[in-house]
């Protein structure tokens, strides 16, 4: 099998009947399989899938494992795939989306993992919050995209066409080399949900593998991951994981100094929350901050793991700026002015 694309359904019947239809029908290429994961449902998924999708192939989870386990568990049900691509159930795929990336790949072995360029699915025109032509991280780990930098989403306008090296390919739209994923141990499944593709690209990065974004292939997101929309699960997840991350992955020289500023940082971005009427989340952060020094301790041996097999310390695609500072005094709200010195 040259490709297994793989979504994992969590109660998502209405979007297996809205997208998988689109999805069969622009895929239809030699030694390609469509996979649905089901992670542990309680709607109706499985018995649509029974009915209307024959032809897809079903992996049945005993329970809702989250985005990250539950993505592991799944893939080391398919056999023999060269490349996995991680599909998100509520994600629109254009006519001939596919083979852009799997050509890049064919022919870039030193890449191991991309993504096509994202836009929404409600406004066709402008980017996706969750991904958008590519993911970087700032100085401090605070995820941002070409076409979305905090709360500004650019309009599509073939100002990103190009393909680049990235940092972080979202996990809306995944693709990976089948042996890299596995060869990296996979998503670290204790984060649940959220950062957990930031994380693996980390790992692959300092390994020194490249990500790419590959703008020839595009998709739709219907997504909705905005900031003013996030529910304090979501943020709790974020902060909690983000800095689990940053704690496994950065370097000894910088480790200290990065989650000393992050501190003042976090309880900044609370107190803007709590400011701006949203108790919930900003409550969110400090127990977020409060289980990460609770979780620490049992990351130590991941973190040896990825400190001993780093080659590239200084990773060009981390900008070394924080995206707040930038974005609030500078008004640098775009990629272009941000990467603009």
């Amino acid at each position: 099998m040259k490709v297994a694309i793989v979504i994992l359904n969590w109660n998502g019947a209405q979007y297996l009947k809205q997208f998988l239809p689109v999805l069969i029908k622009n895929t239809k290429i030699e030694g390609v399989e469509i996979f649905v994961a089901d992670n542990g449902s309680t709607d109706d998924s499985l018995s649509v899938l029974e009915k209307d999708f024959p032809t897809v192939n079903v992996i049945t989870l005993d329970q809702n494992y989250g985005y990250a386990e539950g993505y592991n568990k799944a893939l080391f049900r398919v056999e023999d795939a060269e490349y996995f691509l991680l599909l998100n159930s509520d994600v629109e795929v254009a006519k001939g989306w596919l083979h852009p990336l799997v050509e890049y790949m064919d022919k870039n072995e030193d890449v191991a993992a991309c993504q096509p360029k994202i836009c929404s699915y409600q406004d066709k025109e402008n980017f996706e919050y969750a991904g958008a032509a590519g993911g970087f991280i700032d100085s401090l780990g605070m995820p941002f995209c070409r076409g979305r930098v905090l709360r500004t989403i650019e309009k599509d306008e073939g100002q990103y066409d190009d393909i680049i090296d990235i940092f972080w390919a979202t996990g809306a739209c995944f693709m990976i080399r089948a042996g890299k994923f596995w060869d990296t141990d996979g998503f670290d499944g204790s984060f649940f949900a959220h950062m957990e593709e930031i994380d693996l690209c980390w790992r692959l990065r300092s390994r020194g593998q490249r990500i790419v974004c590959i703008p020839q292939s595009k998709v739709y997101h219907v997504g909705g991951g905005t900031l003013s929309t996030e529910s304090p699960y979501k943020t709790y997840l974020n902060y909690r994981n983000n800095l689990l991350m940053l704690y496994k992955n950065l370097p000894e020289n910088s480790l200290r100094k990065t989650m000393f500023i992050r501190y003042f940082f976090d309880y900044l971005a609370a107190l803007h929350l709590f400011l701006t009427g949203r108790i919930a989340n900003a409550f969110k952060i400090f127990v977020a901050r409060r289980h990460y020094k609770k979780l620490r301790g049992k990351y130590d041996d991941k973190r040896r793991e990825n400190i001993q097999h780093s080659a590239v310390l200084n990773i060009p695609e981390i900008l070394p700026r924080s995206i707040v500072l930038q974005y609030y005094f500078k008004g640098k709200n775009t990629y272009n002015k941000l990467w603009r010195k």
